[in-house]
């Protein structure tokens, strides 16, 4: 029989795995004991293996017998997540039973079975990162989710059903055509105060602008890397000034300016339409 390196067979499992996966693949128990005492791979607990370099998330739920959930998992599955939070969010499952006390971390007990390398499912992190962080982070996540298809109408059901009640119209408030998780903020925010918008609009001369308030105000959000790159912030401008040509006033506004000061954003949307920018001149 061929010798099989258990850090080979994990890293093409995806760096964490269980002894039975491990065994089925060739990996002799000898070789795990060997592996673990080189260090070549770790084991945060008993019966699962992990490679050094698995990030300290994934080893820490597993230390505790679950796997990450809430935003962890979310941002792991490639949802726009707002803000990562401080600390480690482990799904346990179901029937999940921690090996440990976590004092450090919030443990979240829900419908499913965690396995050993995989993330928290999109159904089960959306519905954590609802009673964790709030409706903004919550709904930015699921309009992401909704635009890379991975929420199935089951899916959405299930979530829909387990949501707190004050929360569930944000199920049905979502689209599943937002260009960004900014996009996504902008158009619930506007909404709570009352001014309705067009999304992924496509104004003549200009292309496809990302919000239209009215008939003629332009709200365009730049991504965290767009100033960082001079031939994308000229591309803006010129985009910009063509649309000015055309009658368009745009409100331009950069990933900071969204996040970190929304008043100020807000403030500058309401005086525009409060000088009826957004209408078409008299």
């Amino acid at each position: 029989m061929s010798f099989v390196r258990a850090a080979s067979v994990l890293s093409a499992l995806g760096r964490m795995a269980r002894t039975s996966e491990l065994r089925r693949r060739g990996v002799s128990r000898e070789e795990l004991s060997r592996a673990v005492r080189s260090g070549e791979v770790l084991r945060p607990r008993q019966g699962v293996y992990a490679l050094p370099d698995a990030t300290e998330a994934w080893v820490h739920a597993a230390s505790h017998g679950g796997t990450i959930g809430c935003a962890q998992a979310a941002a792991e599955q490639g949802l726009w997540v707002l803000r990562l939070p401080s600390s480690n969010h482990v799904w346990m499952g179901a029937a999940g039973t921690p090996r440990s006390t976590c004092d450090a971390c919030v443990l979240h007990w829900d419908e499913g079975r965690a396995r050993v390398g995989e993330a928290a499912p999109v159904p089960n992190a959306l519905l954590q990162i609802a009673g964790c962080c709030g409706e903004d982070t919550f709904f930015a996540a699921l309009e992401s989710a909704l635009r890379r298809s991975l929420l199935s109408p089951a899916g959405l059901n299930w979530l829909c059903r387990h949501l707190p009640t004050s929360m569930r119209w944000l199920v049905a408030f979502a689209r599943a055509d937002a260009d960004s998780g900014l996009e996504s903020l902008i158009r619930l925010r506007l909404h709570r105060i009352g001014i309705a918008v067009r999304t992924q609009v496509p104004v003549s001369g200009v292309g496809e602008v990302d919000i239209v308030i009215g008939d003629f105000l332009i709200v365009e959000a730049d991504g965290r890397e767009n100033h960082a790159r001079e031939k994308e912030r000229s591309k803006d401008l010129r985009r910009d000034a063509a649309a000015a040509a055309a009658g368009y006033t745009t409100l331009r506004f950069t990933y900071e300016l969204i996040v970190d000061d929304w008043p100020l954003v807000e403030a500058a949307i309401r005086g525009a339409v409060a000088r009826r920018a957004h209408l078409a001149p008299v």
